[in-house]
């Protein structure tokens, strides 16, 4: 690690017009509680990460992957979060495209560590933000 940033960490911040609809969302759909609140955002910890919700004019653009969970077992989280009312995105781009059951194959694809890839799927957050989730494969 060289340099200021190197020696810093990395938390994802996402945008919410609605930040009381995001709190439900989080909650109910990805059975998720806010660690810690402030006027204006909700922060979440999931591991030894953080990531912040936070109130914004803004729209997202939902044309890219905005904040991704690496998971061990992806099949295991996607029946629960389906269980949970989450609908799956189709992503297609150049290299891959998703399977009829929702999950797509990205070759040599970071930010999956010390594999070749990974098996991935996307949904939207009630804010439409495109999240993944990947699982690394070996």
């Amino acid at each position: 690690m060289s340099g200021a940033l190197g020696r810093g960490s990395v938390a994802t911040r996402l945008p919410a017009q609605d930040l009381e609809r995001a709190r439900r969302f989080y909650s109910e759909k990805l059975g998720l509680e806010p660690f810690d609140e402030r006027p204006g955002g909700l922060l979440y910890r999931c591991g030894d990460s953080f990531f912040a919700v936070f109130q914004s004019t803004g729209v997202s653009p939902g044309t890219f992957t905005q904040m991704g969970w690496e998971v061990e077992d992806l099949d295991a989280v996607v029946d629960e979060l389906r269980a949970r009312g989450v609908r799956f995105e189709t992503v297609d781009a150049p290299g891959f495209r998703t399977d009829e059951h929702g999950f797509a194959l990205v070759e040599g694809n970071y930010p999956s560590k010390h594999s070749r890839g990974e098996r991935a799927v996307w949904f939207r957050d009630s804010e439409g933000n495109l999240i993944g989730i990947g699982q690394p494969v070996h």
